[in-house]
Protein backbone atom coordinates (compact mmCIF):
# COMPACT_ATOMS: atom_id res chain seq x y z
CA UNK A 1 0.00 0.00 0.00
CA UNK A 2 1.63 3.50 -1.15
CA UNK A 3 2.23 5.84 2.01
CA UNK A 4 -1.14 8.02 0.27
CA UNK A 5 -3.44 5.14 0.87
CA UNK A 6 -2.12 4.24 3.86
CA UNK A 7 -2.50 8.10 5.23
CA UNK A 8 -6.31 7.64 3.66
CA UNK A 9 -6.85 4.29 5.12
CA UNK A 10 -6.01 5.80 8.35
CA UNK A 11 -7.95 8.80 7.85
CA UNK A 12 -11.18 6.50 7.57
CA UNK A 13 -10.53 4.52 10.76
CA UNK A 14 -10.45 7.81 11.84
CA UNK A 15 -13.51 9.14 11.20
CA UNK A 16 -15.24 6.06 11.85
CA UNK A 17 -14.09 5.86 15.24
CA UNK A 18 -14.99 9.46 15.82
CA UNK A 19 -18.29 9.23 14.76
CA UNK A 20 -19.03 6.44 16.72
CA UNK A 21 -17.45 8.28 19.61
CA UNK A 22 -19.73 11.22 19.45
CA UNK A 23 -23.07 9.58 19.33
CA UNK A 24 -22.13 7.59 22.14
CA UNK A 25 -22.18 11.23 23.72
CA UNK A 26 -25.22 11.96 22.35
CA UNK A 27 -26.64 8.95 23.15
CA UNK A 28 -25.33 9.56 27.19
CA UNK A 29 -26.50 13.57 26.81
CA UNK A 30 -29.95 12.52 25.78
CA UNK A 31 -30.66 11.09 29.33
CA UNK A 32 -30.10 14.66 30.46
CA UNK A 33 -33.43 16.01 30.83
CA UNK A 34 -35.40 13.33 32.46
CA UNK A 35 -32.32 12.60 34.44
CA UNK A 36 -32.89 16.39 35.75
CA UNK A 37 -36.51 15.76 35.86
CA UNK A 38 -36.23 13.67 38.59
CA UNK A 39 -33.56 15.17 40.08
CA UNK A 40 -36.00 18.28 40.47
CA UNK A 41 -38.40 15.58 42.73
CA UNK A 42 -36.35 16.14 45.48
CA UNK A 43 -33.97 19.04 44.83
CA UNK A 44 -34.64 22.70 44.15
CA UNK A 45 -33.26 24.14 41.09
CA UNK A 46 -30.46 25.53 42.43
CA UNK A 47 -29.57 22.41 44.80
CA UNK A 48 -29.54 20.64 41.55
CA UNK A 49 -27.40 22.68 39.33
CA UNK A 50 -25.01 23.24 42.00
CA UNK A 51 -24.78 20.06 42.88
CA UNK A 52 -24.52 17.99 39.85
CA UNK A 53 -20.82 20.19 39.06
CA UNK A 54 -19.92 19.70 42.64
CA UNK A 55 -19.75 16.07 42.35
CA UNK A 56 -18.31 16.01 39.25
CA UNK A 57 -15.48 18.31 39.90
CA UNK A 58 -14.80 16.02 43.01
CA UNK A 59 -14.75 12.87 40.76
CA UNK A 60 -12.53 14.69 38.15
CA UNK A 61 -10.29 16.48 40.26
CA UNK A 62 -9.70 12.91 42.20
CA UNK A 63 -8.90 11.14 38.73
CA UNK A 64 -6.89 14.06 37.82
CA UNK A 65 -4.42 13.65 40.87
CA UNK A 66 -4.32 9.56 40.24
CA UNK A 67 -3.15 10.35 37.21
CA UNK A 68 -0.49 13.22 38.20
CA UNK A 69 -1.75 14.97 35.28
CA UNK A 70 -0.26 18.39 34.82
CA UNK A 71 -1.75 21.68 35.02
CA UNK A 72 -2.80 23.10 31.29
CA UNK A 73 -0.58 25.65 29.51
CA UNK A 74 -1.09 29.10 30.13
CA UNK A 75 -2.69 29.65 26.73
CA UNK A 76 -5.16 27.12 27.32
CA UNK A 77 -6.40 28.46 30.49
CA UNK A 78 -8.75 31.03 28.31
CA UNK A 79 -10.43 27.72 26.48
CA UNK A 80 -10.81 25.65 29.75
CA UNK A 81 -12.91 29.24 31.46
CA UNK A 82 -15.13 29.19 27.85
CA UNK A 83 -16.12 25.02 28.06
CA UNK A 84 -16.75 26.44 31.98
CA UNK A 85 -19.13 28.97 31.33
CA UNK A 86 -20.85 27.45 28.45
CA UNK A 87 -21.18 23.75 29.81
CA UNK A 88 -20.23 23.59 33.52
CA UNK A 89 -22.17 27.03 34.38
CA UNK A 90 -24.66 27.80 31.56
CA UNK A 91 -26.56 25.16 30.23
CA UNK A 92 -26.93 22.97 33.17
CA UNK A 93 -28.18 26.05 35.50
CA UNK A 94 -30.38 27.17 32.71
CA UNK A 95 -32.06 23.91 31.52
CA UNK A 96 -32.64 23.54 34.98
CA UNK A 97 -34.95 26.43 35.48
CA UNK A 98 -36.58 25.96 32.25
CA UNK A 99 -37.60 22.43 33.49
CA UNK A 100 -39.11 23.75 36.13
CA UNK A 101 -41.96 24.98 33.79
CA UNK A 102 -41.08 23.40 30.34
CA UNK A 103 -42.15 19.61 29.14
CA UNK A 104 -38.82 17.56 28.91
CA UNK A 105 -40.00 16.86 25.50
CA UNK A 106 -40.86 20.84 24.70
CA UNK A 107 -37.36 21.82 26.05
CA UNK A 108 -35.24 18.63 24.18
CA UNK A 109 -36.70 20.08 20.31
CA UNK A 110 -35.94 23.58 21.52
CA UNK A 111 -32.26 22.43 22.54
CA UNK A 112 -32.50 20.31 18.95
CA UNK A 113 -30.73 23.81 17.49
CA UNK A 114 -27.81 23.30 19.40
CA UNK A 115 -26.11 21.56 16.43
CA UNK A 116 -26.01 24.69 13.95
CA UNK A 117 -24.84 26.83 16.70
CA UNK A 118 -22.01 24.81 17.44
CA UNK A 119 -21.24 24.56 14.14
CA UNK A 120 -21.76 28.58 13.18
CA UNK A 121 -19.51 29.23 16.46
CA UNK A 122 -16.85 26.57 15.73
CA UNK A 123 -16.74 28.22 11.65
CA UNK A 124 -16.12 31.57 13.09
CA UNK A 125 -13.61 30.30 16.26
CA UNK A 126 -11.29 28.45 13.67
CA UNK A 127 -12.29 30.07 9.96
CA UNK A 128 -13.38 26.64 8.59
CA UNK A 129 -15.82 27.38 6.48
CA UNK A 130 -18.13 23.65 5.65
CA UNK A 131 -19.42 23.12 2.47
CA UNK A 132 -23.00 24.71 1.53
CA UNK A 133 -24.63 21.16 1.05
CA UNK A 134 -23.52 20.75 4.75
CA UNK A 135 -25.28 23.82 5.93
CA UNK A 136 -28.23 23.67 3.79
CA UNK A 137 -28.93 20.02 5.48
CA UNK A 138 -28.04 21.87 9.17
CA UNK A 139 -30.52 24.45 8.46
CA UNK A 140 -33.53 22.61 6.87
CA UNK A 141 -32.79 20.27 10.27
CA UNK A 142 -32.89 23.54 12.43
CA UNK A 143 -35.02 24.80 10.97
CA UNK A 144 -37.82 21.72 11.49
CA UNK A 145 -36.89 22.00 15.15
CA UNK A 146 -37.85 25.84 15.31
CA UNK A 147 -41.31 24.69 13.46
CA UNK A 148 -41.99 22.25 15.98
CA UNK A 149 -41.01 24.28 18.58
CA UNK A 150 -43.09 27.38 17.45
CA UNK A 151 -46.25 25.05 16.93
CA UNK A 152 -46.06 23.38 20.16
CA UNK A 153 -45.67 26.56 21.93
CA UNK A 154 -48.96 28.23 20.80
CA UNK A 155 -46.82 30.55 18.13
CA UNK A 156 -45.27 32.32 20.92
CA UNK A 157 -42.08 31.69 23.46
CA UNK A 158 -42.22 31.07 26.87
CA UNK A 159 -39.76 32.43 29.69
CA UNK A 160 -38.44 28.97 29.30
CA UNK A 161 -37.62 28.52 25.92
CA UNK A 162 -35.95 31.76 26.45
CA UNK A 163 -33.94 30.07 29.08
CA UNK A 164 -33.50 27.31 26.66
CA UNK A 165 -32.20 29.43 23.58
CA UNK A 166 -29.77 31.50 25.87
CA UNK A 167 -28.50 27.84 27.55
CA UNK A 168 -28.36 26.33 23.95
CA UNK A 169 -25.96 29.72 22.54
CA UNK A 170 -23.68 29.17 25.55
CA UNK A 171 -23.12 25.83 25.23
CA UNK A 172 -22.28 25.88 21.52
CA UNK A 173 -19.62 27.82 22.80
CA UNK A 174 -18.44 25.51 25.36
CA UNK A 175 -18.83 22.56 22.66
CA UNK A 176 -16.62 24.41 20.05
CA UNK A 177 -13.77 25.67 22.42
CA UNK A 178 -14.07 22.07 24.41
CA UNK A 179 -13.67 20.37 20.59
CA UNK A 180 -11.05 22.47 19.86
CA UNK A 181 -9.15 21.88 23.28
CA UNK A 182 -9.48 18.19 22.76
CA UNK A 183 -7.02 18.29 19.71
CA UNK A 184 -4.53 19.41 22.06
CA UNK A 185 -5.53 17.09 25.40
CA UNK A 186 -7.23 14.52 25.83
CA UNK A 187 -10.84 14.89 26.23
CA UNK A 188 -11.63 14.04 29.53
CA UNK A 189 -8.97 16.52 30.78
CA UNK A 190 -10.73 19.33 29.49
CA UNK A 191 -14.21 18.60 31.12
CA UNK A 192 -12.37 17.86 34.30
CA UNK A 193 -10.38 20.86 34.33
CA UNK A 194 -13.62 22.77 33.28
CA UNK A 195 -15.19 21.52 36.00
CA UNK A 196 -12.45 22.54 38.54
CA UNK A 197 -12.12 25.60 37.34
CA UNK A 198 -15.63 25.99 37.99
CA UNK A 199 -15.61 24.88 41.46
CA UNK A 200 -15.53 28.00 43.66
CA UNK A 201 -19.11 28.61 41.53
CA UNK A 202 -20.84 25.56 41.79
CA UNK A 203 -19.93 25.20 45.46
CA UNK A 204 -21.04 28.36 46.38
CA UNK A 205 -24.52 27.29 43.86
CA UNK A 206 -24.63 24.52 46.02
CA UNK A 207 -24.23 26.17 49.32
CA UNK A 208 -27.06 28.74 48.68
CA UNK A 209 -29.85 26.47 47.44
CA UNK A 210 -29.22 24.25 50.10
CA UNK A 211 -29.99 27.11 52.71
CA UNK A 212 -33.25 28.39 50.93
CA UNK A 213 -34.81 25.47 49.20
CA UNK A 214 -36.52 22.53 50.41
CA UNK A 215 -35.11 19.13 50.06
CA UNK A 216 -37.43 15.94 49.74
CA UNK A 217 -35.05 13.70 48.14
CA UNK A 218 -36.30 10.26 47.28
CA UNK A 219 -35.10 7.01 45.18
CA UNK A 220 -35.65 9.31 41.92
CA UNK A 221 -33.80 12.82 42.91
CA UNK A 222 -30.84 10.61 44.15
CA UNK A 223 -30.16 8.61 40.57
CA UNK A 224 -31.28 11.80 38.58
CA UNK A 225 -28.85 13.38 40.31
CA UNK A 226 -26.27 10.86 39.93
CA UNK A 227 -26.54 10.41 36.42
CA UNK A 228 -26.62 13.85 35.65
CA UNK A 229 -23.27 14.45 38.24
CA UNK A 230 -21.33 11.45 36.60
CA UNK A 231 -22.79 11.06 33.27
CA UNK A 232 -23.96 14.29 31.67
CA UNK A 233 -21.77 16.62 33.33
CA UNK A 234 -18.36 14.35 33.23
CA UNK A 235 -18.56 10.92 31.69
CA UNK A 236 -20.36 12.01 28.14
CA UNK A 237 -17.78 14.79 27.71
CA UNK A 238 -14.68 11.55 27.69
CA UNK A 239 -16.10 10.61 24.34
CA UNK A 240 -18.11 13.76 22.81
CA UNK A 241 -15.10 15.59 23.09
CA UNK A 242 -12.62 12.82 22.18
CA UNK A 243 -15.22 12.53 18.89
CA UNK A 244 -14.88 16.15 18.11
CA UNK A 245 -11.28 15.96 17.94
CA UNK A 246 -11.60 13.14 14.94
CA UNK A 247 -14.10 14.04 12.82
CA UNK A 248 -14.72 17.38 13.22
CA UNK A 249 -16.76 19.97 15.80
CA UNK A 250 -19.34 20.92 12.80
CA UNK A 251 -19.67 17.26 11.95
CA UNK A 252 -19.52 16.07 14.94
CA UNK A 253 -22.37 18.57 16.16
CA UNK A 254 -24.83 17.45 13.84
CA UNK A 255 -25.04 14.04 15.26
CA UNK A 256 -26.31 15.83 18.22
CA UNK A 257 -29.73 16.79 15.70
CA UNK A 258 -30.40 13.01 16.90
CA UNK A 259 -30.61 13.90 20.38
CA UNK A 260 -33.65 15.79 21.06
CA UNK A 261 -35.63 12.64 19.37
CA UNK A 262 -34.21 10.23 21.87
CA UNK A 263 -34.95 12.48 24.57
CA UNK A 264 -38.30 12.62 23.52
CA UNK A 265 -38.45 8.27 23.89
CA UNK A 266 -37.50 9.12 27.09
CA UNK A 267 -39.62 11.49 28.09
CA UNK A 268 -42.36 9.13 26.85
CA UNK A 269 -40.95 5.94 28.41
CA UNK A 270 -39.34 7.10 31.65
CA UNK A 271 -42.22 9.96 32.35
CA UNK A 272 -44.97 9.18 30.80
CA UNK A 273 -45.07 12.54 28.94
CA UNK A 274 -47.26 12.88 25.75
CA UNK A 275 -45.36 12.62 22.28
CA UNK A 276 -46.73 15.46 20.04
CA UNK A 277 -48.04 14.08 16.56
CA UNK A 278 -45.17 16.33 14.83
CA UNK A 279 -42.78 14.32 16.59
CA UNK A 280 -42.42 11.63 14.07
CA UNK A 281 -42.26 14.19 10.87
CA UNK A 282 -39.54 16.21 12.91
CA UNK A 283 -37.44 12.63 13.44
CA UNK A 284 -37.85 11.97 9.55
CA UNK A 285 -36.37 15.01 8.38
CA UNK A 286 -33.89 15.38 11.24
CA UNK A 287 -32.30 11.91 10.73
CA UNK A 288 -32.52 12.75 6.81
CA UNK A 289 -30.18 15.78 7.61
CA UNK A 290 -27.70 13.86 9.76
CA UNK A 291 -27.29 11.38 7.15
CA UNK A 292 -26.84 14.74 4.86
CA UNK A 293 -24.42 16.15 6.62
CA UNK A 294 -22.52 13.43 7.74
CA UNK A 295 -21.73 12.80 3.97
CA UNK A 296 -20.76 16.12 2.83
CA UNK A 297 -17.58 16.62 2.22
CA UNK A 298 -16.30 20.01 3.79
Amino acid sequence: MRLDDSAIADRAVAVRSGTVLAALGVFAFSFTFPATVWTLKGFGPWTATGARCVLAALVAAAILRAFRVPLPEREQWRGLAVVAIGCVLGFPTLTTLALQTSSTAHSAVVIGMLPLATAVVSSRLTGHRPSRRFWLAAGVGALAVVVFTVSQSGGGLSTADLFLFAALVLCAFGYAEGGRLAREMPGWQVIAWALVLALPVTAALTVFGAATEPLHVGGEAIIGLLYVALISQFGGFFVWYRGMAEIGVARASQLQLAQPLLTLIWAVLLLGEHLPPAAPVTALIVVGCIVVTQRSRS
